[in-house]
């Protein structure tokens, strides 16, 4: 690690302590993240957003922001597992950019712990009955405002003049302006979304949509990368909310299986339906489930482009995500 960034990593822990040890931690696409070790022994993660803001999406501007709007939000809720923040600073003094430092947690991502298939391993089925509980926790938090959390919350209107349209008094308003963004997004990379086809599907669910009158917190991005394991299986934390928004909580199934096209994992639901019932039957609800499925297929279809995913992954990802974005539109029109 370059001497300078060792010396400004330690700028930033010094109101915790000494810095003694950083390490980058790997496994991220989106921001930087170091594991700090301090001289009385404990731990910190310090998390900063990415110096160029060119590649990113309309929604992905100021997400480092957002998450520590998240953590100070459910600070007074430890049932939900996040780490506590202990420091954020969007001056750039020391680092570019905004810098998140949060607490260092236990327990293994569920991707590196060594689990196997749900159906075989009983330590990977509690884990998924576990994020399944988590989940209906985590929607117990309500907000006032459709939209991502960092368009919604940020103080005094100091969100990025892009994401701060992301909200909505309405969620059709919200999930509209949303969806508008990608398109967006699309046209400057030249990626065909389809946009005629989104809009006109977008439009005759609008009702469906229009169901959904609670904003909830929802975490958006419940892969096994950012879910944090015990021995047995038990979830014991969850991290990197940058993605949260307050939404329909259905959006939460999809974040957690973002290129999946069938059902919500029976483990998962059941999870779930131990602390709150969980509605995938009504037309309503199967409709709207699709539309977040075309939402995310349509990130996943255009981040392709400006992250320059190359190789084998690069291939895959372009050809899985224009696969699952043509599906959704299909089954939406059926």
């Amino acid at each position: 690690m370059p001497d300078d960034l060792l010396d400004r990593l330690a700028r930033v822990v010094a109101p915790l302590g000494t810095l003694v040890e950083a390490v980058r931690l790997t496994g991220g696409l989106f921001a930087t993240t170091h594991r700090v070790t301090l001289a009385d022994g404990s731990r910190v993660v310090v998390k900063t957003a990415p110096t160029t803001t060119g590649t990113l999406l309309t929604y992905e501007h100021r997400l480092v922001r957002s998450e520590a709007l998240v953590y100070g939000r459910v600070a007074d809720r430890p049932d939900l597992l996040m780490p506590r923040l202990l420091r954020f600073d969007e001056s750039g003094a020391d680092l570019p950019g905004d810098v998140v430092v949060a607490e260092h947690l236990d327990g293994v991502p569920w991707q590196d712990a060594g689990f196997g298939p749900v159906a075989e391993d009983p330590r990977a089925a509690r884990a998924q009955r576990d994020l399944g509980a988590f989940i209906a926790r985590l929607h117990t938090v309500t907000g006032d405002r459709f939209g991502y959390v960092g368009a919604v919350d940020a103080p005094g209107g100091a969100a990025d003049p892009a994401g701060s349209r992301l909200h909505g008094d309405t969620w059709p308003e919200a999930f509209g302006r949303m969806v508008e963004a990608v398109l967006h997004d699309a046209g400057r990379w030249g990626v065909d979304l389809r946009p005629g086809d989104v809009r006109r599907v977008l439009a005759r669910h609008h009702d469906a949509l229009a169901q959904v009158t609670t904003p909830v917190l929802v975490h958006g991005d419940l892969w096994p990368g950012n879910l944090f394991v015990a021995a047995d299986g038990a979830l014991v934390g969850v991290i990197d909310p940058e993605r949260a928004l307050w939404a329909d909580p259905l959006m939460e199934l999809v974040g957690a299986d973002q290129f999946g096209r069938g059902d919500v994992a029976p483990g998962l639901r059941a999870g779930h339906e131990q602390v709150a019932p969980l509605d995938l039957e009504s037309s309503g609800a199967r409709v709207r489930f699709l539309l977040y499925r075309l939402y995310m297929s349509a990130i996943l279809h255009v981040e392709c482009v400006p992250r320059a995913y190359a190789g084998d992954f690069g291939d895959w990802y372009r050809r899985t995500s224009g696969e699952l974005l043509a599906w959704t539109l299909d089954a939406l029109d059926s």
